[in-house]
C-alpha cells in the first residue's frame, strides 16, 4: 500500500483553495473531475459525469453570491470607460448581473433566508462531501491500480463504490485483449454507475435530509445537468428534475429530488440515457472534449454562468426561460 485512505484525502485536499473559497474550490474540484476523464476516458465514466454534476453547483454558488446583496449591486454607479476587451465583458457581465438579480423584495428575501442562508450551504458541504468520499479511491486508482483502493476501502464502501472500481478494473483488462467486447463495455459501464450509486445513497442523501421543506422544492427545481456544448445541435442535452416529472409534481413535492428514490428515477430514465450520448461522442475532436477542456483549465465562461442562472430560476419566478437579446 502506498499511502493511507487519509493520506490520498490530504494529498487531493493540497490542490483545492479553502473551503471559505467556496466558487474557487468548486472550480478546482469541477477540474478534477475533468481531468481524469479526460485521462481515462475508457474507464472513468462517472468522473465525466461529476464534472458537469459539478459545474453545476457551482452555479448555484455564484447564484447565491449574487442574490445575498442586489440591492448593493442595483445601486452601484456606472463603471468607468472600457478601455480593454477585458474591461468590455467584466461591463457587460456587470449588466447582465444587475438585469438577472432585479427580481421582487420578496423573492430575495425568500431566497436568502431559506435557501442561500442555510440550504445553499449543505449544496456546497455536499460538492465538498462527495469530494472527500469518492476523490481519493480515483486518485489511488489512477496512480496505483485496484490493489491500493481494495487495501483502503471501509466496510460500507465495499458494496458500491470497490465493487464498481473492481468492474471498471476487470472491465478494462478484457479490452487490453479485445477493444471491441461488449462484456468488457458492460462491465465498466455497470462499475462506474454502481460509484454512482454509492455517491447517491451513501455520500449525497444525509445532505439531502438536512434541507428545509421549502428548500427541497427549490432544489428540485434546479436539479438540472446541462450538457450543453458537449453534443452536437439536434440532441436532447438537458436532463432537469422538474421538466421529467412535470413542473406541478415538482412544485407539490409529489416528486422531490431529495428522495433518494424519485431520484433515481429520475437518474435511470433522464440522466444516464444523455450521458450515456455525451460519453459516447467522445473523441479526439468531440465537443465533449473540449468542453471538458475548459472545465479542467477552470475557465467556464462568465455568461455560460448567467444563462446558467436564467434556465433555472426564470420557469419558478414564471418569467420567459430566454434571457434578454441584448444579454444573449
Amino acid at each position: 500500500m502506498k499511502h493511507t485512505k487519509e493520506e490520498w484525502r490530504r494529498q487531493l485536499e493540497e490542490i483545492l483553495p479553502s473551503k471559505e473559497q467556496f466558487i474557487e474550490r468548486n472550480k478546482a474540484i469541477t477540474a478534477t473531475y475533468a481531468s481524469w476523464y479526460l485521462e481515462h476516458p475508457a474507464k472513468l465514466k462517472w468522473s465525466g459525469m461529476a464534472a458537469f454534476a459539478s459545474y453545476q453547483v457551482g452555479v448555484a454558488l455564484a447564484l447565491a453570491e449574487l442574490l445575498s446583496g442586489p440591492d448593493q449591486m442595483m445601486n452601484n454607479k456606472d463603471e468607468k470607460p472600457a478601455e480593454s476587451i477585458l474591461d468590455s465583458l467584466q461591463n457587460l457581465y456587470h449588466h447582465a448581473l444587475k438585469a438577472l438579480v432585479a427580481l421582487p423584495v420578496a423573492l430575495h428575501d425568500l431566497a436568502t433566508r431559506e435557501l442561500l442562508l442555510n440550504d445553499l450551504t449543505e449544496i456546497k458541504n455536499g460538492n465538498d462531501e462527495i469530494f472527500n468520499d469518492i476523490a481519493w479511491a480515483h486518485a489511488a486508482y489512477v496512480e496505483c491500480g485496484i490493489k491500493e483502493v481494495e487495501q483502503n476501502v471501509s466496510e460500507h464502501e465495499k458494496e458500491y463504490m470497490l465493487k464498481g472500481f473492481q468492474m471498471i478494473d476487470e472491465g478494462a483488462g478484457m479490452l487490453k485483449a479485445d477493444p471491441k467486447d461488449e462484456k468488457a463495455w458492460q462491465l465498466i459501464t455497470e462499475g462506474n454507475i454502481k460509484l454512482l450509486r454509492h455517491e447517491q445513497l451513501n455520500t449525497l442523501q444525509p445532505i439531502f435530509d438536512r434541507i428545509s421543506p421549502l428548500g427541497k422544492i427549490i432544489v428540485s427545481f434546479g436539479s438540472t445537468l446541462d450538457f450543453t456544448g458537449a453534443l452536437e445541435d439536434g440532441h436532447n442535452n438537458m436532463a432537469s428534475f422538474s421538466e421529467h416529472f412535470g413542473n406541478m409534481t415538482t412544485l407539490s413535492g409529489q416528486k422531490s429530488v431529495t428522495v433518494s428514490e424519485d431520484r433515481w428515477q429520475w437518474i435511470e430514465e433522464n440522466v444516464l440515457p444523455i450521458w450515456k450520448k455525451v460519453d459516447c461522442s467522445y473523441c479526439e475532436d468531440s465537443l465533449l472534449k473540449q468542453r471538458l477542456k475548459l472545465m479542467a483549465a477552470k475557465e467556464p465562461t462568465m455568461l455560460q454562468n448567467i444563462t446558467q442562472f436564467a434556465n433555472t430560476i426564470y420557469p419558478i419566478i414564471g418569467l420567459n426561460r430566454d434571457l434578454p437579446k441584448e444579454l444573449a
